[in-house]
């Protein structure tokens, strides 16, 4: 092996490490992995006798990078169309597989990924450093160009906000499966009061079109006004489409994708609270952030 073969294979061995780590950054498929081909350049052309940890060494570099890169999507962001939300991704270790980007121990549900959202960037650098990575808390500071001090004080400003918002609770996967088939079941058939009995009472539901299909402008509250809009989308009355309806694990979770034809129409997610109902329901249907899941026709039969 030469000495340029080796040094990619030692990048590669820290690959979904690293494109994991830009992911719970920026939280986009495509921008992380263009963060980590960055991070490669860097790193071909470092001076790496002096790095004792080549996987720690890299994962500062990437989040660099990475924080950089959530900076410049700030201007985007601005002129988004409606909410944002995060790229949905596929939760595989497959190593050929793209969806394995986000990939770091675990994957990233889409309710932490929404309320990292929440964050300011060196918080949501700060906290990805330390609470899935577990830098310690000098080297973090050399990474944010900040005193330890105050990197000390963005993580904990960060991981009390996180602890704050995230859910706290696993919902048994069945009773999960039950509650979104009922639910879609529902709005197909056009039955409000059936959906309306799924919905917790504060329930929100974000969805993201990117002003290329239909979406609420803004976060839908209570389950009337969820109901009424999910069944615009899908129930009764509405032209008649080729849809296909797959359960899907995404994020490390439980997902659903509807299919129009072979194309992906959207990604929906269903958080539940402590009584089994539904608190919180997240639809990407952004095409251009559903690249990362597979066509209908690359399904397994």
């Amino acid at each position: 092996m030469t000495s340029d073969e080796q040094l990619a294979a030692e990048f590669d061995e820290h690959r979904a490490v690293l494109v994991g780590a830009a992911y719970r950054v920026v939280g986009s498929v495509v921008d992380a992995e263009d963060v980590v081909q960055e991070t490669w350049l860097r790193w071909s052309a470092a001076e790496r006798g002096a790095v004792r940890d080549v996987r720690a060494y890299l994962i500062r570099i990437t989040t660099r990078l990475a924080l950089n890169r959530l900076r410049q999507q700030k201007a985007r962001r601005e002129q988004y169309v409606g909410p944002w939300l995060p790229e949905p991704i596929v939760s595989t270790r497959a190593e050929n597989d793209p969806a394995a980007v986000a990939e770091v121990a675990d994957s990233v549900s889409m309710a932490m990924l929404v309320v990292l959202e929440t964050l300011s960037p060196l918080e949501r650098a700060a906290f990805v450093l330390r609470e899935v990575f577990d830098l310690p808390f000098a080297e973090i500071a050399g990474t944010l160009g900040r005193s330890e001090s105050a990197v000390r004080q963005l993580a904990h400003r960060a991981r009390e906000h996180v602890h704050a918002r995230r859910p706290r609770h696993r919902v048994d996967r069945a009773r999960h499966t039950e509650v979104t088939n009922q639910f879609l079941s529902a709005a197909w058939s056009g039955d409000l009061a059936g959906m309306v009995a799924l919905l917790a009472p504060d329930a929100v539901l974000v969805s993201d079109g990117g002003g290329i299909k239909k979406a609420a402008l803004r976060p839908l509250l209570g389950p009337d006004k969820i109901s009424r809009w999910a069944i615009a989308l899908l129930g009764p009355g509405q032209p008649a489409r080729d849809f296909e309806l797959r359960s899907a694990e995404l994020n490390g979770e439980d997902a659903f994708v509807f299919y129009d034809g072979d194309e992906v129409d959207s990604a929906g997610f269903l958080e539940l609270d402590d009584s089994g109902r539904i608190a919180h329901f997240y639809v990407v249907r952004n095409p251009e952030k559903l690249t990362a899941l597979p066509r209908l026709s690359e399904l397994p039969g």
